[in-house]
Parts: structure tokens; C-alpha cells; sequence
């Protein structure tokens, strides 16, 4: 498959270097000769220098010849216009745009066809469901949702005080007393798909697969306190906190924003007439203390610069908030942000590549493609919800029975209303979704691919 890129920044780059790992024929459109160079160096591409919105520029990166355009530039306008001028000289190209002004959602959706576009990116209205997900859930470092809602893998730590200490697998359940799996653990910085006999360790991450309704039962009976976050505090005023204002007012929490900029405050406030808009430095230690921060249910830290919102998190988890929340352009070393109280990470960049990637592998792979697809364990492990068609190899047959391929972990299987965690008498039937958990290098394009 032929796909071009317009656009070599944090959201382009992190695509190439997945998209040429998958084997993908890969053209870098973007105006800086430089960072083209260094993309050229360390991936398998082909670059073009030139502006992505031309006509000449889209013809030398072979737009005639393309599959899939995605517009990740820094600009909206660009992106839109990139997507129409490429579609307007390849009418079967399908094309994907970056879309982050707030102003434009409403019209890209109606117009969507006049753009011609075939999918909208927002990483930040995206980070900002992420986020209200997590506040309802505070017991969990991350939640992942598969079948409609009814199936979740969620993200806890092992401390040296959990229950779950030096615990092997296969005595979780008389323990957390309901059905759950332990698909993925972290470990070291190393990810790792464990058998019944793996004993959990303290600092271990794990990743554990779990009808929606079991999520309460597991949190309580683990001893994790949780308590409805009635008050957030959120630190920045960019986009994604504008998202995550306006979810969280719906949802009846009282919100109050610290933003520094005089008038970002004035259009805030326009904007979200029912939160508590403040004019202040989040920097400032004691302009959070005066807005009464141990007062809060939760900070999140959404301001542009990735040191400052570690900093509020670290004091914050310190001053005793209950929850915290981090939002990082970058994330870096791991295994620095791991010995860190950072509570929750959130990379809108990621969030942003693992939708573009999903659309690709299914563009490949029209019959039995991933329905979505989720990078967990620090993107080790890839977690993949699929819809069991007529094509579906093995329908009926028991997993006992079956061979699948190595690494790969079938972690729950919908039967309609209804999520199993399976056994090896289980069954999947046409018309029931599966998540299917992976550690290997191999890519699995579609559902058959999971069998040997």
C-alpha cells in the first residue's frame, strides 16, 4: 500500500517510524529540508520537500498512485486543503486530516464530503475522553474500551501494599472474587504475556481484561478507595482542557481552570460559562494552594510544556489529591516516567497514531480487519477488537482445541450483551466480538491471522 504523509512533525514522524516498521510504502511531505533528512536517516521513506497543499508538491510524492493520505501538519486550514486537492486529482484516494480547531468540528462533519475526506482526527478532543474516563474510574491508570463498553483492559501498579503482592495469577481470583485476566505485565521496562504460575512483584504494571460491570468489584475488593470525583482542578487552558471542561461540566463536576493568559481567560469564559475560570501561574505553588488544591478530587496537568505539568503532578500527589493526571507531548523514557507520582499519562500524539493505524490496517485488509486497536504495556503489547464474520476460521471449535500463534492471547470473548472471559471450553460463534492481546513481532492484519 502506497501512503503519504504531508507533515514530518510529532504526529508524522511517530507514523513513519510505525507505518515503514509494518512494511508500508511511505512518502514525507513537509517544508523543512532538515527534518526530512533526519526522518530519511532512520526510516524506510521516501521524501518530498515542498508545500503538502500544492498541486506540483502532491504530484511529485505520487498522489495519482497513492492509497491513503494523512494531513498531520500543523495547521488545519493546510490540512483541509491538502486533503481536497489530493482528492480532487485522485478521487479513490482516501485521505485523513488533523483537525484540532474546536471552531471547525461541526463543519467538517457536515462538509465531510466536500473536503473530501474520509476521517477527522482530533488528538485532543480524543485525550480529553481519555481523560474523563479515567476521573470515573480513579482506581485505574488507564482504561481501554472494546465491544460497545463491555469489555475493558484497564492499568493497575503493584505496590509492595497491594493484595496482589508476590501473588501468583492463578490465585488472583480468590482474591479480586470476580472473573478478570491478567492479559499484559510490565515489567523492567519489559512486557510479557504471563501464564497462571507468573508471580505479580512489586513496581509490576499490569494490564488486566474485565467485563465493564467487574470493574467496581475488582477495585474493592483489591482495597483501592475510590470515591465519585465531584471537583477537578485543571492546569492549562488549551485545547484538550477545553474538551475535557465541557465532558466534565455535563457530567455534573465542578470545574475550576488556572490559566495564565489574561486573555485566554476572557475566551474561556465565553466558552465554559458554568466552570471557575482563574487568571493565575500554575507554576506558582502558591496560587494552587490559595485556589485550594487539597480540596480536589483531581488535578489534571494540561498545560504546553511536558516538565511543567510533571512538576504539578509530583507536588499534587505529594499535597495528598487523590488522583492526578498528566498529559505529555512526549513521552519519552519510560522508565523514568514510571518511577515518577505522575498517576495517569496521557500522549495525545499516541492516541492520534494508534486511530490513523487502525484505518490502515483495516484499508489492507477489508474482510475480518481490526474493528480498533489499542498500544498498551508502553506500546509492547498491542490489544485488538474483532468482529467474527462468516470467514472466520474455527467457529464453534473449543480454544482448547485450537493453536494459536505464538504471543497471542484471546482475553475475552462478547456474546451479544454478554463478556466471557474465556477457558478452554469456550467458544466464539458468528456475530461475537473478540480482543485478542499480542506480544509479537508479527503483525495480525485480521482475524485469522491469530491462528498458527
Amino acid at each position: 500500500m502506497n501512503i503519504i504523509i504531508a507533515g514530518d512533525g510529532r504526529v508524522g514522524s511517530t507514523l513513519a517510524r510505525q507505518l515503514s516498521a509494518e512494511g508500508y510504502d511511505l512518502t514525507l511531505i513537509d517544508s523543512n529540508n532538515s527534518v526530512l533528512q533526519t526522518s530519511m536517516e532512520r526510516y524506510d521513506v521516501i521524501a518530498v520537500h515542498g508545500n503538502c497543499a500544492s498541486m506540483a508538491t502532491l504530484r511529485q510524492a505520487g498522489v495519482m498512485d497513492a492509497d491513503l493520505l494523512i494531513a498531520a501538519t500543523s495547521a488545519d486550514e493546510v490540512n483541509l486543503l491538502c486533503c481536497s486537492t489530493a482528492h480532487g486529482l485522485n478521487p479513490k484516494l482516501h485521505t485523513i486530516a488533523r483537525i484540532r480547531n474546536p471552531e471547525y468540528i461541526d463543519q467538517i462533519y457536515e462538509m465531510r464530503d466536500t473536503f473530501g475526506l474520509s476521517m477527522a482526527i482530533n488528538p485532543e478532543k480524543q485525550a480529553a475522553t481519555e481523560i474523563e474516563r479515567l476521573l470515573k474510574y480513579p482506581g485505574f491508570l488507564r482504561r481501554d474500551i472494546f465491544a460497545k463498553g463491555r469489555t475493558e483492559i484497564v492499568e493497575l501498579r503493584v505496590d509492595e501494599a497491594s493484595k496482589l503482592c508476590n501473588v501468583p495469577l492463578m490465585e488472583m481470583a480468590g482474591i479480586v472474587k470476580c472473573r478478570v485476566l491478567v492479559c499484559a505485565v510490565l515489567r523492567d521496562g519489559t512486557a510479557m504475556v504471563p501464564r497462571g504460575n507468573f508471580v505479580l512483584q512489586a513496581g509490576d504494571r499490569i494490564f488486566v481484561t474485565a467485563p465493564t460491570e467487574n470493574l467496581t468489584v475488582l477495585l474493592k475488593n483489591l482495597g483501592i478507595i475510590t470515591r465519585r470525583v465531584r471537583k477537578v482542578m485543571l492546569c492549562g487552558g488549551g485545547r484538550v482542557c477545553y474538551y475535557l471542561a465541557s465532558q466534565l461540566k455535563k457530567a455534573g463536576i465542578q470545574v475550576r481552570l488556572i490559566e495564565a493568559d489574561y486573555n485566554r481567560c476572557q475566551e474561556l469564559n465565553d466558552l465554559l460559562p458554568d466552570a471557575q475560570i482563574v487568571h493565575g501561574d500554575c507554576s506558582d505553588l502558591e496560587v494552587l494552594e490559595s485556589e485550594g488544591l487539597t480540596d480536589f478530587d483531581a488535578l489534571v496537568a494540561l498545560t504546553g510544556r511536558d516538565e511543567l505539568n510533571m512538576i504539578l503532578s509530583l507536588y499534587a500527589a505529594g499535597q495528598g489529591v487523590p488522583q492526578v493526571i498528566t498529559k505529555l507531548a512526549e513521552v519519552g523514557s519510560r522508565g523514568v516516567i514510571d518511577s515518577l507520582s505522575l498517576g495517569s499519562v496521557i500522549c495525545p500524539k499516541e492516541l492520534c497514531c494508534n486511530n490513523i493505524v487502525r484505518y490502515v490496517r483495516a484499508m489492507q485488509n477489508q474482510t475480518g480487519a481490526a474493528v480498533s486497536v489499542h498500544a498498551i504495556a508502553d506500546g509492547q503489547v498491542e490489544a485488538m477488537e474483532f468482529l467474527v464474520d462468516e470467514n472466520t476460521n474455527h467457529c464453534g471449535v473449543p480454544l482448547k482445541q485450537l493453536k494459536p500463534r505464538p504471543n497471542v492471547l484471546i482475553a475475552s470473548i462478547t456474546h451479544g450483551s454478554r463478556t466471557e472471559i474465556p477457558n478452554g471450553d469456550s467458544m466464539f460463534h458468528q456475530g461475537d466480538t473478540l480482543v485478542v492481546v499480542t506480544s509479537g513481532r508479527g503483525v495480525i492484519h485480521q482475524i485469522n491471522d491469530i491462528f498458527a
